[in-house]
């Protein structure tokens, strides 16, 4: 009658973690669009869910996918680890080669069970969050290739949850989108950019309505749901008045939520604007959820009393019928078929299976009918039952049923309700339908099953179903499984009559009319009279070619001709009747191996329940060959023998045959003479049959067991591409994730080359990078001022450059020998107008390895020069003969040059760890430091008188000359004073 609509209407509601969860499944291609979907989500508000995203990843590679989505959003993002809490605000990343899944609001890692292969993360999560969450539950279907995720958007669809999938047009890949919307499924198709705003505010209605109670419309809702039904009604045909009302209300509010609408009397006045909208709340009134070999320990009870109940009462040629009613999209109709087919098989019976499957929904039908299915149903049954009942199509990687389990099934729209049923069943599936209903419409479609099923078939519910108040008509087999058997009759029990189940049919049945006009048109005299000689004179004769294939009739062929069951077929060797196909085969074999013309009289035809006696002729067909080039023709001449006159006098008749032996005398004579001619000729036709036979047999032979050789050897090689072409598959799959990765690396790399390149360029430090075989690697713009470097010679040899330096030629052996040394060299190097400091050190990388050399000029024009400044100045100071003492501003000596020396009588050594103090008599050592604050006030003393004491206490005198000394900001660091001793 009608697609399953949501399996957890008696479950016990979700954990509710007080915020959305959201499961995001990605593949080849889909960093950028994650990076889009989190770059486009506004950091305030935040969006209070949480985003749990499961992306196909190589097992063997450490994923970066954390790191590149942190860069996208403010949001935190972390690799899941076993047991973690989910908690709003945060993204959940799933780490390589685990599947992942959600229990009382904690993410779960497990060890991967199918091969790499066959496996399917997304749906597997997918599935968790449906079961974890229910209606709080939402998926989002990202880029990528093969199916994962499809079956996923069913279990979140069924559960009441909400599915977006990127638009396949801005997709890097759109296998998954596609697959996802091909459910038929989807709420949202759009680009990810638009993504996060949708979500939101389909988040914020949708918390709103979980979190209040229907009450606040308790008033209009009545009147608004009754004018819904009516609208619903005039559309699609089908009343859901009658269906359960804390269903149907679930269901259109979460319609409501959708398109952001607060009132049921708004969205009513939707519905009558727009059509499209009642067929999506059609659709989710009808959420397609099925799967295959749903409930596994139902389908074991269910093969054990079919194979007491049913098969144990069929013998070969018998008929088992069964109905599978809500059949949605095939899965539970095809798990029916696929499982009678494997109890005929397992008892050796040779049955004919019919099951009849029926939903309301087109679309679902429209699926069930095509046969194919995503890859992940592999993990729904056996792989003796996947083996049994689907092959795997190569070229789009989804299963198809198999030819002859889908010849079992019949798929038609039926409404369970309205519309008659089958009868005379031996098996009824309705499971999880019933309990949508209202209990009148409950009792009807138990009538209506009771009437459909044979005294003893069997009614299979869902595990929330019964028969309720129905159990004198039904034995329950098995309460766990909800299997059912009906009643034998019983007397006094009268069965139900259709026409009392549905009154309508009998009503509206008016008896068949068959009018047979024919069309007559006047006949010319000479027509009419060629025609009834060309009937009564004329033989019947055939043009063949030399495989019998009919190109020409004429004559009344119809007596001796006949089309021959199955394919249609224009073969005389074929369509000959009893009686003339043996004969006519041969003969024609003689004739187009002798081309001579050949003749078999008396033959006996079966003819429309009678016999008629025939003469055959065959011969070739003069001039075939220039009416089909390379086409032998042949015609076939069948001309039936008269039976003799009947003459008055029998004597004079009988004087007139003569006597021999070899005449029949009597008609049982004659009689007997057409049996041995007739058997004669079987004789022959069955020795040349039988050597032909025998020809055909070996050759038959030969070439079977070379085809089976050869399809041994084509089905290894198949499925031996079919296993690389799905491990190709996957693998392509995690190199495009590890691509999109490594291409954000680079995009780092070159951001970090760039900043690299500005340093070097700040820096104004000439640097050439060479390798071992000194081939140039890259330099700076300063290096062209010492080595005539230009962009092109990057890998190019040092060597080949001509450099600017004088009077050095040994850069080459240089940088050799820090190679084979690792030792540093510093040399001073200058061109004609600047002095470097060339320095040549090893090119260390991060793992410690030499890679080759660093060959760098700092300009150190500025520094020579004050050096020779220093040196001249220094040339002076040691050669003055006057005393030169630098001192700190606490009188502490600081420089002592070789006149101080001669003055003093103390070394220099000696000298820096003395005070200008020492050197003054102690009444004096006061005016001392006045003299040091008359200097730091004046910056300069005049030339003065002073007394001073030499090493040994000599007491003299000297003329003394102070200076302040100043660093570039001015301030007063340290004096210099300058004395030579005076006589009176």
């Amino acid at each position: 009658m009608t697609s399953e609509l949501d399996p957890t209407t008696d479950a016990p509601g979700p954990l509710d973690p007080g915020f959305p969860i959201v499961g995001i499944g990605a593949s080849a291609g889909g960093l950028g669009a994650l990076e889009a979907f989190f770059s486009s989500m506004p950091a305030v508000p935040e969006p209070g869910m949480a985003f749990v995203i499961v992306q196909h990843l190589a097992p063997d590679h450490r994923s970066m996918l954390t790191e590149l989505i942190q860069r996208c959003t403010s949001l935190r993002v972390v690799e899941v680890t076993n047991g973690m809490a989910v908690t709003p605000n945060c993204v959940y990343i799933i780490p390589p080669n685990r599947d992942m899944a959600l229990l009382h609001g904690t993410l779960q890692l497990l060890e991967p069970t199918l091969p790499r292969m066959r496996r399917l993360p997304i749906d597997f999560f997918f599935k968790s969050l449906a079961q974890d969450q229910h209606e709080r539950a939402i998926g989002i279907v990202l880029s990528g290739t093969g199916s994962d995720g499809a079956l996923g958007v069913r279990d979140v669809k069924g559960e009441g949850g909400m599915v977006m999938a990127q638009q396949p047009e801005t997709a890097e890949y759109d296998g998954m989108p596609r697959n996802a919307m091909a459910t038929g499924l989807v709420d949202f198709v759009l680009p990810v950019s638009e993504m996060p705003a949708r979500l939101q505010a389909y988040a914020g209605r949708a918390l709103g309505q979980a979190s209040s109670s229907s009450s606040d419309e308790a008033g209009p809702v009545e009147p608004a749901l009754a004018t819904l039904f009516v609208t619903l009604r005039a559309q699609t045909g089908h009343d859901f008045s009658h269906y359960k009302q804390s269903t149907i209300d679930r269901r259109i509010r979460r319609r409501m939520a959708v398109h952001q609408i607060a009132t049921m009397g708004e969205y009513v006045q939707l519905l009558r604007e727009s059509p499209g909208e009642i067929e999506d709340l059609f659709h989710d009134l009808l959420i397609r959820v099925t799967s295959f070999f749903r409930d596994p320990d139902a389908f074991d009870v269910l093969a054990t009393e079919l194979a007491k109940n049913v098969f144990s009462d069929k013998r070969d040629g018998d008929s088992i019928r069964a109905w599978v009613s809500g059949c949605c999209t095939g899965e539970e109709a095809y798990s029916i078929a696929i499982l009678l087919a494997e109890l005929a098989e397992q008892r050796a019976q040779n049955l004919r299976i019919h099951v009849f499957a029926t939903d309301i929904d087109t679309a679902a039908i429209r699926i069930a009918r095509t046969g194919t299915y995503p890859a992940g149903i592999a993990s729904e049954m056996t792989p003796e039952r996947l083996e049994r009942g689907f092959e795997l199509e190569s070229d789009t990687g989804r299963y198809r049923v198999r030819k002859a389990i889908r010849e079992m099934l019949v798929f038609s729209e039926q409404d369970l309700v309205r519309d008659p049923p089958f009868s005379q069943l031996d098996l009824i599936s309705c499971r999880n339908l019933m309990i949508y209903l209202g209990p009148s419409l409950q009792a009807q479609v138990l009538s209506v099953f009771h009437y459909a099923l044979r005294p003893g078939g069997l009614l299979l519910l869902g595990t929330s179903e019964s028969v309720g108040d129905r159990r004198e008509e039904f034995i329950v087999l098995d309460p766990k499984a909800k299997l059912y058997q009906r009643k034998l009759e019983a007397p006094g029990v009268a069965r139900a009559a259709s026409g009392r189940l549905y009154p309508s049919m009998a009503a509206n049945r008016a008896p068949l009319r068959t009018e047979f006009r024919r069309a007559g048109r006047p006949i010319p005299l000479r027509e009419l009279t060629e025609r009834a000689l060309l009937q009564c004179f004329t033989a019947a004769a055939v043009l063949v070619n030399d495989r019998g294939d009919i190109l020409y009739l004429h004559g009344r062929t119809g007596r001796y001709l006949e089309p021959a069951p199955g394919e249609s077929s224009l073969n005389v060797l074929t369509m000959a009747r009893d009686g003339l196909r043996h004969v006519l085969t041969a003969a024609l074999r003689e004739v187009v191996a002798t081309r001579k013309p050949t003749r078999r009289p008396g033959l006996r035809v079966r003819t429309n329940g009678s016999q008629s006696v025939v003469d055959c002729s065959i011969r070739p067909v003069a001039g075939g060959s220039s009416f089909a080039p390379g086409t032998d023709l042949f015609l076939v001449v069948l001309e039936e023998q008269r039976p003799p006159e009947e003459t008055a006098d029998p004597t004079a008749a009988a004087a007139q045959v003569p006597i021999s032996e070899d005449v029949p005398h009597t008609d049982v004579d004659r009689r007997i003479v057409d049996l041995k001619q007739e058997l004669r000729s079987q004789a022959e036709h069955l020795e040349l049959n039988r050597s032909e036979l025998a020809v055909s047999n070996e050759d038959l032979k030969i070439a079977n067991e070379e085809l089976q050789s050869l399809n041994e050897e084509l089905q290894s090689a198949n499925e031996e591409m079919e296993t690389s072409k799905e491990e190709l598959q996957s693998l392509n799959e995690e190199l495009a994730t590890v691509n999109a990765q490594l291409q954000q690396r680079v995009q780092e790399l070159s951001q970090s080359n760039n900043d690299w390149n500005d340093l070097f360029a700040c820096t104004g430090v000439g640097t050439i990078y060479v390798d071992h075989q000194l081939r140039i690697q890259r330099f700076t713009p300063e290096a062209t001022a010492v080595v005539n470097l230009i962009p092109s010679d990057v890998g190019r040899p040092l060597g080949q450059i001509r450099t600017n330096l004088l009077d050095y030629d040994r850069l080459i052996p240089d940088i050799h020998a820090v190679l084979e040394t690792l030792v540093p060299r510093e040399v001073e190097v200058s061109t004609a107008n600047a002095w470097y400091l060339l320095r040549i050190r090893p090119y260390r990388t991060l793992k410690n390895v030499i890679g080759g050399a660093v060959v760098s000029f700092p300009d150190i024009t500025e520094s020579k020069r004050g050096l020779d400044g220093l040196r001249r100045l220094a040339v002076v100071v040691r050669d003055s003969r006057d005393a030169i003492v630098v001192q700190d501003l606490t009188g502490q000596i600081l420089a002592w040059n070789p006149g101080a020396e001669r003055l003093f009588g103390w070394s220099e050594e000696e000298a820096l760890t003395m005070n200008i103090r020492d050197l003054v008599p102690d009444g004096l050592r006061d005016e001392v430091g006045k003299r040091m604050h008359a200097l730091v006030e004046a910056r300069s003393v005049q030339p003065l008188r002073a007394k001073r004491i030499a090493k040994g206490g000599r007491l003299f005198d000297v003329v003394l000359t102070a200076g302040a000394l100043t660093d570039s900001t001015g301030s007063l660091y340290a004096v210099s004073t300058t004395e030579r001793e005076v006589h009176d």
